[in-house]
């Protein structure tokens, strides 16, 4: 029974996240022995604690994480894990993985054995793999608790929150979605993807569905969605190139009993089953996210910032400094990116250049070194004595590779994407001798330290919405958050054998009120109008608190218990944040009326307010003010509720 004095605590949200905060208290429970209240976790979590809803075992192994083993881990781990409270137990996903590959694990499947002994370190696991380690990690955890701690699964969802007015003395009274409530002393928001309200846009196009028998599929979690449905040989319109594309192809493709075979060249070919419908594609960009380099690493061991260097970024804020991203942050990371890229070319492909090698490297390299925007053009000279302008790399331009060009049709847009699928997928099996990869790898060694100097306050409002948001993450989420490599292999297959077209660049989706379907047409094409019956968007749920759908953060917002940020833009306009208004770390919700509330915390995708990429797992072995910054969120979030009680 549990002691009713015992400090009652409830984490909502038992995924990823909402597992970090409850390791986290019980880790910093036992780190405080005596002194440690008793304590009791309550876990509000619908579905099984640990993978919660996205990481949920029983989804497709079709369904892989675009991260490898070596990268996620729920608690800390390795050398940086010594600044915080010892974790019960200290196990990366990777180090799991082997445990399960070598028998040691217990209560886990064949095909959990069988997919963990086909994976190394530098493998992409699947999704559903990724939420057994979840699973075994919250039961190990839970499990070693020391004595004073318990912690209670509630499967049900939380609908409401409000201040209790009762003599219990708990601050906090929850309600769940079957009507019961609970009361707490302490709330932890961790409630992560969350549905989200249609763009008006997207609620014409829904409407138009029933009124003329089309079907509308709106953002959705690609595990949630019927891919069966979509029949055979149907076109089907899909907006969006990024991840949640990659599991609509397929399951559609190998899902339905298509295969993939290699051929002789690296190319893969695909042998269709006659179940697969025909896909239609489009994005802003007109080309999908780039695939990750094969490396046996994260970052590639090539690659080693010189410009972009946590001293270097972090020097504004110990100064007193508030930099902009565009004219300070960005032009360090602009010169590990060339550097990357320029290096690797002239080991890869050094007779190519003009002159000697070492001649330009040193030029390349004292270019890069002048302080102050006269860089630049020195870099560019340099560039332009000794480098082919076909081998020369324009970082933002990689953004829109196709900007500019023109396609007499569909068909010449979906050749010169396929050349361009082509080409990734033999870059990505170069590794590091890739340029192009290298200079991409440099970026996503950049981002995490970029990551740590913009969180809380670190650049101003208007750069982070118009410069940090308004370009560079499109750039680097297209960039350095792609696919499995083998993915866009398999895309160029399936591409080879007209199971998937492209529309091209900025399309635009619409209802052709003539033909009674969904169309979808490109500017940059001229001569083809795309329609179906089948309209799907591969993309998430809107990650916007305004917006969202869950009755449990309407329920705050209605009563003002907490709040979207909300700050002025460059043309002095007020815009609402995606997040919500928190304090600094350990981020404490702040009410409609701008007060502090001292007992309920957040942690996760709804700090995107004052943190950047809320949605990147944490990095085994990384430092917790960048690549694992969500385990020290959960950590100081545990220190402030212990030292509450």
């Amino acid at each position: 029974m549990e002691n009713r004095e015992a400090r009652r605590v409830a984490v909502i949200g038992g995924g990823p996240r909402g597992t970090s905060v409850m390791e986290r208290l019980i880790a910093s429970h036992a780190a405080r022995g005596d002194a440690a209240p008793e304590l009791v976790i309550h876990v509000i979590e619908p579905f099984t604690p640990g993978p919660g809803h996205i990481w949920r075992t029983d989804q497709s192994r079709l369904f892989l994480m675009n991260t490898p083993c070596l990268y996620p881990t729920v608690v800390p781990v390795g050398e940086r894990a010594a600044e915080v409270a010892r974790a019960p137990i200290e196990l990366s996903f990777d180090a799991w993985r082997k445990r399960v590959e070598d028998g040691i694990i217990n209560g886990v499947s064949h095909d959990d054995r069988t997919e963990s002994a086909a994976l190394a370190p530098s493998g992409f696991p699947s999704r559903a793999l990724y939420g057994r380690y979840l699973t075994w990690m919250f039961g190990e955890v839970v499990r070693l608790a020391p004595p004073g701690v318990s912690v209670v699964h509630h499967r049900k969802e939380a609908v409401g929150l409000e201040q209790s007015t009762d003599a219990s003395g708990h601050r906090w009274c929850i309600r769940f979605d079957d009507g019961e409530t609970l009361d707490a002393d302490d709330v932890v928001l961790a409630v992560g993807h969350l549905a989200a309200t249609l763009t008006p846009e997207q609620e014409k196009l829904q409407d138009a569905a029933p009124r003329h028998g089309l079907q509308y599929w709106p953002p959705a979690v690609p595990a949630d969605v019927a891919w069966n449905r979509l029949p055979a040989g149907a076109p089907v319109l899909i907006r969006g190139l990024g991840l949640n594309f990659f599991d609509a192809m397929i399951q559609v493709t190998e899902g339905r009993g298509g295969r993939f075979s290699q051929l002789g060249d690296g190319r893969l070919d695909y042998a269709p089953s006659g179940k697969e419908p025909r896909l239609v594609a489009a994005s802003r960009r007109g080309v999908p996210y780039r695939a990750k380099a094969s490396l046996d690493s994260y970052i590639p061991r090539s690659v080693v910032l010189r410009f972009c260097t946590p001293d270097r970024v972090l020097a504004f804020r110990k100064s007193g400094v508030q930099p902009g991203f565009d004219h300070d942050l960005w032009p360090l990371l602009h010169r590990d990116t060339l550097w990357a890229y320029y290096s690797t070319l002239c080991m890869s492909a050094g007779d190519t250049l003009e002159g000697p090698v070492e001649v330009f490297l040193r030029d390349l390299d004292a270019a890069l070194g002048i302080d102050g925007p006269a860089w630049e053009a020195a870099a560019a000279a340099a560039i332009q004595r000794a480098v082919p302008e076909g081998l020369r790399i324009d970082v933002e331009g990689l953004a829109h590779p196709f900007a500019g060009q023109r396609f007499a049709d569909g068909q010449e847009f979906t050749a010169a994407v396929l050349a361009y699928l082509d080409a990734d997928a033999a870059g990505s099996a170069l590794g590091e001798n890739d340029p192009l990869k290298m200079a991409i790898g440099a970026m996503n060694a950049g981002r995490s330290v970029i990551k740590e100097a913009v969180a809380d306050g670190g650049i101003s409002d208007s750069s982070w919405d118009a410069e940090l948001q308004g370009w560079f993450e499109p750039l680097v989420e297209g960039l350095a958050s792609g696919p499995p490599p083998v993915r866009i292999a398999q895309l160029a297959a399936l591409v080879r054998a007209g199971i998937v077209q492209f529309v091209g660049p900025n399309p635009s989706f619409g209802f052709d009120p003539d033909e009674g379907l969904y169309r979808a047409v490109s500017p940059w094409v001229r001569g083809d109008l795309f329609t179906a019956r089948y309209l799907v968007e591969a993309r998430m749920p809107a990650n916007r608190v305004a917006t969202s759908l869950s009755p449990l953060m309407r329920n705050l917002l209605r009563q003002g218990l907490v709040r979207p940020r909300t700050f002025m833009a460059e043309d002095g306009v007020p815009m609402t944040s995606a997040g919500l208004d928190v304090t600094a770390p350990p981020y404490r919700a702040i009410d409609r009326s701008g007060k502090e509330q001292e007992s309920l915390f957040v942690i996760g995708l709804q700090l995107a307010s004052v943190q950047w990429g809320t949605a990147i797992a944490a990095q085994a072995g990384a430092s917790l003010q960048a690549g694992s910054r969500t385990l020290l969120d959960a950590d100081r979030i545990a220190g402030a509720i212990l030292d509450r009680a």
